[in-house]
């Protein structure tokens, strides 16, 4: 079981059958099932379009690129997100959102929703203070400067893969 207490009112959850999906937490006070919760955030391959070339940023102190990435606000739509998240995190205008793939990530109890999301111009760049570094790279470049073995890794090198 993944939750041990109700979200709603904090009573402990116990198994309960609910027909065509199985043991499911119930909530004995609310009288409700109460299903998974997870967090879902987005994460970009920021593609300029005057110049073909990827934007891979460092954060939080990690010597290492990874995608721009962020959390998704309750009621917000994926597509505002990846637009907010690159306005907020490096001052750019997105022109065009494409959606690519979804990951769960484990530790972090997070969908992770990667998207493909184009800019005009480099030159519009000015990071915030959540971002410690960042390059622009042309296809391999990116490939070979992502983090290695991780989620920003796999959503890139698929992207590149999948779009020859």
């Amino acid at each position: 079981m993944g939750a041990k207490y109700c979200h709603e009112c904090g009573s402990v959850l116990v198994e309960r059958y609910l027909e065509n999906e199985g043991m499911i937490p119930f909530c004995p006070k609310c009288g409700q099932y109460r299903f998974p919760l997870y967090n879902v955030a987005v994460s970009m391959i920021v593609i300029c379009r005057n110049t073909g070339r990827i934007l891979l940023i460092e954060q939080y102190g990690r010597p290492s690129y990874i995608l721009v990435a962020g959390y998704v606000n309750r009621t917000e739509s994926l597509e505002h997100a990846v637009a907010r998240e690159i306005k907020e995190e490096t001052g750019m205008s997105v022109t065009s959102v494409k959606f690519n793939r979804t990951k769960f990530f484990e530790p972090s109890n997070t969908l992770m929703c990667n998207f493909t999301a184009f800019v005009e111009d480099e030159s519009e760049l000015c990071t915030n203070e959540e971002v410690d570094a960042y390059a622009w790279f042309s296809r391999e470049e990116a490939r070979e400067n992502i983090r290695p073995n991780s989620l920003a890794a796999y959503f890139l090198n698929t992207y590149l893969d999948e779009n020859v």
